[in-house]
């Protein structure tokens, strides 16, 4: 039914909040009023979507709005109030946008949709094979904007006029391409190229490309957010080359095929099929079948998967025919390449060839990564496709003040809490390195401007020689500095949307670093308290980092302190041979470059190379915690636990290496002994959280820190906590990348508290 005459002036004024911009949400209501008779209109504005209609039957209409929004549209709120018109309205429209200081929010980057896919398949569509197609479903929209409001001026697609055909389709309300502002078409879209030794290689890009693969070669292809280099994923031989070139020796490979292709080498569930076809088009960890080269990921049994995320990246995985390596465009070390002459520079010596398009990308955004847990999906690395969408705060800070968070210094992100809402934005990458700072004080710049924040507080970590630490405070905003660790508590209690007179909560924060309120590197803590504040109840035994810094790259030095530790310094002699023990005894008896540590990451790193798994250096951090994790997956279950005691809340791990030597002895599986070893260390901590919620101290249990990303220690963790209740990670990560949401939420607590 079409929209027709009223004689109503009485109506109603809908408001709808969220994510409703640049997602189709206005013809979506154009169409749906006038199928239900509705006369009236519809609007963008700084709230979001303001929508005037006089007709019967307003609560049917507003019950569709939240049933049968858009596939991008987010909404949070649906506010009704009545209004009265001037005059009967006599149909429905799309008003011209509102102004005012932007409330809503823009929108993340999103997979092509199965309509445009249909269309770039289809010989008789005029976007057959186009590499750039988009509608108001799908499409580039956080990485090629420039400004707000999000219309084409304000985009990188301002320089690229529509066609008649592509300017008929934004017009009208009724085509899914209504104000879509990347539209495009070989018309007059932009064009992707070959190009070799600096030159275009004449014919189509795609398929000259594809056939490279196939050779062998290596391509770097621009995507989304930025440069990929790309091999063949079945070839051993091309990713031994890339690993050579990009000097990547052990560091897993992310992967990109069809869905056909991830269930013929992964083992697929429909939950994890439903994460894969999410319109984040996210990297998920997937337990491989072992057909493919085992130099993708060495020594892991997890492989991390995508579906194509753009037209582009759809054409080519079909040419090529098989999956593809498809890990990001960068020189070791530096942040992801963006631009064309940046991938000339800078690539040229990894990749054969170039596939170039000439969108610019105005924003540098990671592919997420992401797994299936046994609590649920979780998020590792919040990167595109999931930013800038924003986080509801919790009950209890609707009154909180604008506050930045910096994070900390590994993996950073920044954080910004306005009108109810928690931006936790991308991951711009370990802060020490040069370019990553560039792209934080970018991003630190890009996010203030888009959301058009005024923020009266910056929080930060603690410790002085971060680099966040000292740009908070540089500046003249006052500063709220965060322990590490209770930002990790209050990221868990936010992502749970815990209320902020939720009752206390045990946080037991296991991670590699953070430097602890007394001076000395925590990181195996058992915390109870909530957003405002925390003590710490138990830790970790602390030991020594030989070597400081060097503990981290080479897990041996855990191995031995925590060896000789335990009263076990003949089998640290026996497992070490070849390193220099008698000068790392010497350091740590003295104190020299050994501080202490209660680093739950370095136990795992110690256990590790008991067992011969990392035996110098890590190729990449993590390495030796990946890797034992997967091994504990291989084990037969259950697995005892390994015992540690508890004494006025140090645990001590010294029983669980006596334990281990035994097991070592005897011969037992190097899987079991790792399987043991998380249990045990699950089994520890668990225990002393129970305690505090079996006394009263705390409601709940809160499980935080870059540790609880190993699902076998977290389903340990879960099994040991039955009939508590207990939180996870889900949209923020549990390692740093969820920090400055953390630190947000507790220095907007503490300001809450002192008014």
């Amino acid at each position: 039914m079409g929209s027709r005459a009223h004689s109503y002036r009485e109506g109603k004024a809908i408001r709808v909040r969220g994510q409703v911009q640049g997602v189709g949400f206005r013809p979506f209501v154009w169409q749906l009023a006038r199928r239900m008779g509705l006369a009236g209109d519809v609007l963008n504005d700084a709230a979001g979507v303001l929508i005037r209609v006089a007709g019967p039957d307003h609560a049917t209409f507003v019950a569709a709005l939240r049933d049968n929004a858009p596939p991008l549209a987010r909404i949070d709120a649906i506010e009704v109030r009545d209004h009265l018109f001037t005059l009967p309205p006599k149909d429905f429209v799309i008003a011209p946008s509102g102004g005012g200081v932007a409330a809503t929010r823009v929108t993340p980057d999103a997979a092509t949709c199965p309509a445009c896919l249909a269309e770039i398949a289809d010989p008789a569509a005029r976007r057959f094979g186009y590499a750039f197609t988009n509608c108001t479903h799908c499409g580039p929209r956080f990485s090629i904007l420039a400004a707000l409001p999000y219309d084409r001026a304000n985009t990188s697609m301002a320089g690229f006029a529509m066609c008649p055909d592509c300017g008929a389709e934004y017009a009208d309300p009724a085509d899914r391409r209504f104000h879509a502002q990347p539209i495009a078409c070989p018309a007059c879209g932009p064009r992707a190229w070959l190009e070799v030794d600096g030159r275009e290689v004449p014919g189509d890009a795609v398929t000259l490309a594809a056939m490279r693969l196939r050779a062998g070669q290596i391509v770097a292809v621009k995507g989304l957010g930025g440069f990929h280099l790309a091999c063949d994923a079945t070839n051993a031989d091309a990713i031994a080359t890339l690993r050579a070139r990009k000097h990547r020796p052990t560091k897993p490979f992310a992967l990109m095929g069809s869905l056909d292709m991830i269930a013929a080498h992964a083992n697929l569930s429909v939950d994890e099929t439903a994460v894969l076809t999410d319109s984040a088009a996210p990297i998920l960890l997937l337990q491989g079948k072992g057909t493919l080269p085992d130099g993708l990921a060495p020594g892991l049994d997890t492989l991390g998967w995508m579906l194509p995320s753009t037209p582009l990246h759809h054409l080519l995985v079909a040419a090529a025919g098989h999956p593809l390596v498809m890990t990001s465009g960068n020189v070791s070390g530096a942040p992801m390449v963006t631009d064309n002459d940046e991938a000339r520079l800078q690539l040229t010596g990894i990749a054969d060839a170039l596939l170039l398009h000439d969108r610019d990308i105005l924003r540098r955004l990671d592919d997420g990564v992401e797994r299936l847990g046994p609590a649920g999906p979780m998020v590792l690395r919040r990167a595109r496709g999931r930013c800038p969408a924003t986080l509801p705060l919790p009950e209890g800070f609707a009154d909180a003040p604008q506050v930045m968070a910096l994070g900390g210094q590994m993996k950073g992100a920044l954080c910004f809490l306005k009108d109810g809402q928690a931006l936790l934005g991308h991951h711009l990458g370990d802060l020490d390195e040069a370019e990553s700072w560039a792209a934080f004080l970018q991003a630190e710049a890009d996010y203030r401007a888009l959301l058009e924040t005024a923020p009266s507080i910056v929080a930060c970590d603690l410790h002085p020689d971060f680099a966040t630490t000292r740009h908070a405070q540089a500046g003249t905003l006052p500063v709220v500095h965060v322990q590490h660790h209770h930002a990790h508590l209050a990221a868990c209690l936010a992502d749970n949307l815990w209320a902020r007179d939720g009752g206390p909560v045990a946080g037991i924060i296991l991670d590699g670093l953070g430097l602890g309120e007394d001076g000395t590197i925590w990181g195996g803590e058992v915390l109870l308290g909530s957003y405002a504040g925390v003590i710490r109840t138990a830790h970790l035994a602390p030991a020594p980092l030989p070597g400081g810094a060097a503990a981290q790259r080479e897990p041996w030095r855990n191995l031995l302190v925590r060896l000789d530790a335990a009263g076990l310094a003949g089998l640290a002699d026996a497992l070490l041979p070849d390193v220099p023990r008698g000068l790392i005894r010497q350091a740590v008896a003295a104190g020299i470059n050994a501080p202490l540590s209660s680093s739950a990451g370095r136990l795992f790193d110690a256990v590790a190379a008991a067992l011969g798994l990392v035996t110098g250096a890590q190729g990449y951090e993590g390495e030796a915690a990946m890797r034992l994790e997967a091994l504990a997956r291989a084990a037969d279950n259950p697995a005892p636990p390994y015992p540690m005691t508890e004494t006025d809340g140090v645990i001590d791990p010294a029983p669980l290496f006596v334990a281990m030597a035994a097991d070592l002895d005897a011969g037992i599986d190097p899987a079991m002994i790792a399987a043991r070893f998380h249990a045990g260390l699950a089994r520890a901590f668990c225990g002393v959280a129970r305690e505090l919620v079996q006394r009263g101290q705390a409601v709940a249990v809160a499980l935080s820190g870059g540790c609880f990303q190993n699902t076998v220690l977290l389903r340990a963790c879960l099994d040991e906590l039955a009939g508590v209740s207990v939180l996870t990670h889900r949209t923020a990560p549990a390692g740093d990348g969820g920090l400055a949401l953390g630190q947000a939420m507790v220095a907007a607590a503490q300001a809450l508290e002192g008014q």
